[in-house]
């Protein structure tokens, strides 16, 4: 089995014991490939990594990096004339954002493990779709924060793209008002940002009195929760919320981040996130770093074998997380199925300075272009 493979079957197909296997034996290859390649990668794993891996080393023991690495060091293993794309964390112009290099290996992978995980879920046909967020956001084709990635990202999956916000975060009901006449009788895709979903179309919406039925729409968000929580919005109130004032019957989250493009991990209809079949998450205690048990929350690590022009393949988050378990989730799907409970508030991994305050729409605002 290789990476190709894996496109042509189901994206949460895999039982354990499969994937385990084939994550193993890629990820290893992977670790060894950019530290041939990557003069920086190879230097960190010179200072960390005493013994040169086994066939036998288990996925927890191969190394990893924590995220914020790829916000002070310039991480590929490729030539510059080979970069085709840099994708960059959003934030403000005080913070140093993470920068991404893709070649065209890595950026076809990534479109295609978008594709097929979405598809998953939303069927085979290209829909017509409303973004929620202005167009200006995706004006560089070459380089794109994490925002506009996303967005350009998800574009592949529908046609007729209408772009809800105006450049002041102002919705366009008129515009909305004719694009939902055009597409009446179709079902009707949606994406955007979690808190610009809340805070500029549906609280936007009851403000101003706004009626609007979505009912045959299927909207797909990402993003921090932080902003919601401090105004008591969980996961179950965004949504009946959403189905209450915009009739949107379904809704689902997914977490990624913009240093391990493509993996994304889509919340199922139980309310659970889901690795695929290329990607996996392991969960470990913040002040160890030892591998926790399934229902014990630690920091997330994300694995995937999609990165091969940077040494994102096992990167330690600053995120907060619990596995509930693995091929057991009640919707069917096979592979580890957990819940993020958001950002250790100052993260400090093995020797990085501690982890500044970053916008919501930072790197969960992840995807890939």
């Amino acid at each position: 089995m290789n990476t190709e493979d894996l496109f042509n079957a189901d994206p949460y197909g895999l039982e354990a014991s499969q994937k385990r296997e084939f994550l193993s034996s890629e990820l290893k290859n992977l670790t060894a490939f950019h530290k041939e390649n990557g003069k920086e990668y190879f230097n960190i794993l010179k200072a960390i990594q005493k013994d040169e891996l086994e066939a036998s080393t288990p996925i927890e023991q191969l190394p990893f990096l924590p995220v914020r690495l790829f916000k002070l060091l310039e991480l590929k293993s490729i030539d510059s004339a080979s970069v085709i794309k840099t994708l960059t964390s959003s934030g403000t112009t005080s913070q140093i954002v993470s920068k991404i290099y893709l070649d065209k290996v890595t950026a076809g992978l990534q479109t295609k493990a978008l594709v097929h995980i979405v598809k998953s879920f939303i069927g085979n046909q290209r829909l017509p779709m409303i973004i929620i967020d202005t167009p200006n956001v995706i004006k560089n084709r070459k380089s794109y924060s994490a925002r506009g990635a996303g967005i350009m990202g998800m574009v592949n999956f529908g046609r007729n793209h209408f772009y809800l916000l105006d450049d002041d975060m102002n919705v366009d009901w008129p515009g909305l008002e004719l694009f939902m006449e055009k597409h009446k009788d179709e079902k009707i895709l949606m994406f955007g940002f979690t808190f610009m979903v809340w805070k500029y179309f549906c609280k936007a919406a009851i403000e101003q009195n706004k009626k609007v039925d979505l009912k045959n729409s299927i909207l797909i968000h990402s993003g921090g929760w932080k902003k919601l929580l401090d105004e008591a919005v969980d996961n179950n109130t965004f949504k009946e919320v959403l189905h209450t004032h915009l009739g949107i019957p379904n809704v689902h989250n997914f977490y990624g981040m913009v240093e391990q493009v493509g993996s994304i991990f889509m919340e199922c209809e139980k309310g659970h996130l889901h690795a695929p079949s290329f990607a996996d998450i392991l969960v470990r205690d913040p002040e160890t770093l030892e591998v926790l048990d399934f229902h014990q929350k630690g920091l997330i690590q994300v694995v995937s074998v999609l990165p091969k022009s940077y040494p994102g393949h096992s990167l330690l988050t600053e995120d907060l997380g619990e596995i509930h378990g693995e091929d057991t989730c009640s919707c069917g799907r096979k592979g580890k199925y957990f819940s993020v409970y958001g950002r250790l508030p100052k993260a400090e991994i093995r020797g990085c300075s501690d982890t500044q305050a970053i916008n919501e729409e930072d790197r969960h605002a992840s995807i890939i272009s």
